[in-house]
C-alpha cells in the first residue's frame, strides 16, 4: 500500500477518534437529563403516593399466657407465675379481589408521571379452628379483643375504605394495623369471639388506592383469586406469580391470578414472622402490575448513540469508496463536517424526543441530517446524483437503526446481518480495484 493511501486511512481513523469527544458529551447529557426526569417523577410521587401493596386481611387475636414454674423459696417449693403477651394469626380460607384501575398523567414542566386509582373490592371467608388451634394449656390463655389488619404500603394513597362487613355486621375501620411489623394500613376491631367452638364467617370491604408505578397484592388466602382490569395497554406483570390468564388490547388489559397456600407457603412465612420478626419472606410473595410507560426516550437515545461510531465509520467508508472508485479528492475538513452533522443527530433526537415523542423526534432528526448531508455532498462529490444517492443510503441506515432500536429481542441478529451485508457490498464494489495504485494518479 502506498504512502498516500496509508496516510489517508490513518487520518480518517484519527478523525473518528476525535469525533468520540462530542459523542461522549452527548451521552453524558442523556444521563443528566434522565436523572433530572427521575428526580422530578420521584418528587411527584413523594407529594402524592409511591408504589402500593395490599397485604391482608389477617385476623389477629392478642393473648396473654400464664406461665408457671416451681422455685425454691425459704426452703420450700413454691409456684411462681408470670405472663407473656403475643398474637395468634389466621389467614383467610378464601381471598377474592376485583380491582378496577384507571390511570392519569400528572405533569411538571416537560416531564409526566403516571398515577393510578384502584377501586378494590375484597372479600372471602375465614375459618377459625376450635380453641383458636391451641392444643394444650388452653385455660392458661387470656384473650383480648380480636381484630382484622389490612396492610397498605403507602397510607397517603388511601382514597376511601368502606366499612368492614363481618358476618353480616358493618364495622368501621381505624387507622393503623395494630401490629409492629406491619406499620402502614388499617384495622377493624371485631366483636368478642368465642374461641371454644370452630366457626366460619364471611368478610368484605372496598378499598380505594392511589399510587404511582406499581400495584401489588399479597395472596393471603388458602385459595386466592385476583382479577384486575385497567385502561393501561402496556402492563408489565411483576412479582412471584404471573397471571393465569390475561387479555391485552389497545383499550387496556384484564388479568386473572389464582394461587393456593401450597404455592405461596404463607402459613410458614407468617409463623416465622410472628416468632422471629423476620417478615421479609411473608411480605415479598406478591404479584401485580407495573404502570411504567415502556417508551423511554432516554433509554432509546442511549441505545441509539451506541451505534454512532458505526454510523460514522460507514459514512467515512462511503466517502473513501467515492475517492478510490471515482478518483475524487475529499478533504479531511469535509470528513469532519459530515461527522459532526452525524453526531448532532443524537443531540437533536434527545431534545426533540422530550417534547414530541421518540418516533416523531427520530423521523425529524434523521430527515434534517439526511437533507443537510445530501445537499452538502452534492457539491463535495461534484454531482447531484451522487449526493442524492449518498443521502438515500444514509436514510436507509437510519431506517435500519430505528429497526434495531425497536426490535430489542432481535437487535443483535439484525446488527450482525447489517455489518456483514455492508462488508459484502464494500468487497463487491472493490473486487477489481488495484489497491497498490490507489492515490498515485491524484
Amino acid at each position: 500500500m502506498n504512502k498516500t493511501l496509508g496516510f489517508k486511512l490513518g487520518l480518517i481513523g484519527v478523525l473518528m477518534l476525535l469525533l468520540l469527544i462530542p459523542l461522549l458529551m452527548i451521552g453524558n447529557l442523556i444521563d443528566e437529563r434522565q436523572n433530572l426526569r427521575d428526580s422530578v417523577l420521584q418528587d411527584i410521587a413523594q407529594r402524592s403516593s409511591f408504589d402500593q401493596q395490599i397485604s391482608g386481611p389477617l385476623l389477629v387475636v392478642p393473648y396473654r399466657k400464664l406461665q408457671r414454674r416451681w422455685i425454691e423459696k425459704d426452703g420450700k417449693r413454691v409456684e411462681e407465675t408470670s405472663s407473656i403477651a403475643g398474637h395468634l394469626y389466621f389467614l383467610p380460607e378464601t381471598f377474592d379481589v376485583q380491582s378496577q384501575v384507571d390511570t392519569e398523567l400528572r405533569a411538571r414542566g416537560i416531564y409526566q408521571a403516571r398515577l393510578f386509582h384502584a377501586k378494590n373490592q375484597i372479600g372471602g371467608r375465614f375459618k377459625l379452628p376450635a380453641r383458636w388451634g391451641i392444643e394444650k394449656d388452653f385455660d392458661d390463655y387470656r384473650f383480648d379483643t380480636p381484630f382484622v389488619a389490612v396492610g397498605v404500603s403507602d397510607i397517603r394513597g388511601i382514597e376511601h375504605a368502606t366499612e368492614f362487613s363481618f358476618d353480616g355486621q358493618r364495622l368501621p375501620f381505624e387507622a393503623g394495623t395494630g401490629l409492629d411489623w406491619m406499620s402502614g394500613g388499617l384495622h377493624v376491631a371485631l366483636p368478642q369471639l368465642d374461641g371454644e367452638q370452630a366457626r366460619a364467617f364471611d368478610y368484605g370491604f372496598d378499598l380505594g388506592l392511589q399510587g404511582t408505578g406499581q400495584l401489588q397484592v399479597l395472596p393471603v388466602g388458602r385459595s386466592s383469586r385476583v382479577q384486575m382490569h385497567a385502561n393501561w395497554p402496556h402492563p408489565s406483570f411483576i412479582g412471584s406469580y404471573l397471571p393465569a390468564s390475561r387479555d391485552i388490547d389497545a383499550n387496556g388489559f384484564t388479568a386473572h391470578w389464582q394461587t393456593s397456600i401450597f404455592a405461596t407457603n404463607l402459613e410458614d412465612a407468617l409463623r416465622q414472622c410472628a416468632e422471629s420478626d423476620k417478615c421479609a419472606a411473608f411480605s415479598e410473595r406478591t404479584f401485580g402490575v407495573s404502570f411504567v410507560d415502556p417508551v423511554d426516550q432516554y433509554l432509546k437515545s442511549e441505545r441509539a448513540i451506541k451505534y454512532a461510531l458505526l454510523f460514522i465509520a460507514l459514512t467515512f467508508a462511503g466517502f473513501f469508496l467515492f475517492e478510490v472508485l471515482k478518483n475524487l479528492s475529499v478533504h479531511p475538513v469535509q470528513y469532519v463536517l459530515v461527522g459532526v452533522a452525524l453526531a448532532l443527530f443524537y443531540l437533536l433526537l434527545l431534545s426533540l424526543s422530550e417534547h414530541l415523542g421518540f418516533a416523531l423526534a427520530y423521523a425529524l432528526s434523521a430527515a434534517a441530517c439526511v437533507l443537510l448531508i445530501g445537499f452538502y455532498l452534492s457539491h463535495v462529490l461534484h454531482s447531484l446524483g451522487r449526493g442524492i444517492g449518498f443521502a438515500a443510503g444514509l436514510a436507509a441506515l437510519y431506517g435500519l437503526l430505528y429497526g434495531l432500536l425497536s426490535a430489542e429481542d432481535y437487535a443483535l441478529l439484525m446488527g450482525s446481518l447489517l455489518c456483514f451485508g455492508l462488508l459484502g457490498v464494500f468487497m463487491v464494489l472493490t473486487r477489481r480495484l488495484d489497491w497498490s495504485r490507489v492515490g498515485r494518479g491524484a
